[in-house]
């Protein structure tokens, strides 16, 4: 199986930075695109920044400029540094594979899963 898990979440004040890791895990061949998105509590989720494994970027408006996404293709680990953190980026913040490819079951056939979620990560921006 595969899954995807993340770190980096905390506590920071307003202007500081943080960086985010989503680490895929699993004997995985392939994965389309990463990406990170946002819950705030009373809102819906929300995309933040993807990135395909071609290395093309997508952004929010709200954090262009401040966030950057990268990708480790390696090991299949996505990065968000997070710079100039505003109280209104406080919130949990799920990593997010769009396909990812693997070897599974008893015979390690390739299989593929689709839209696989993180456990997520609180991000709290104090004023």
């Amino acid at each position: 199986q595969v899954q995807l898990v993340e770190s980096g979440g905390g506590l920071v004040q307003t202007g500081g930075s943080l960086r985010l890791s989503c680490a895929a895990s699993g004997s995985i061949f392939r994965v389309n695109t990463m990406g990170w998105y946002r819950q705030a509590p009373g809102k819906q989720r929300e995309l933040v920044a993807s990135i395909t494994n071609k290395g093309d970027t997508n952004y929010a408006d709200s954090v262009k400029g401040r966030f950057f996404i990268t990708m480790y293709y390696r090991n299949y680990t996505v990065y968000l540094q997070m710079n100039s953190l505003q109280y209104e980026d406080t919130a949990v913040y799920y990593c997010n594979a769009d396909r990812i490819g693997y070897y599974g079951g008893e015979y390690r056939y390739p299989t593929y899963r689709t839209d696989v979620w993180g456990q997520g990560t609180q991000v709290t921006v104090s004023l």
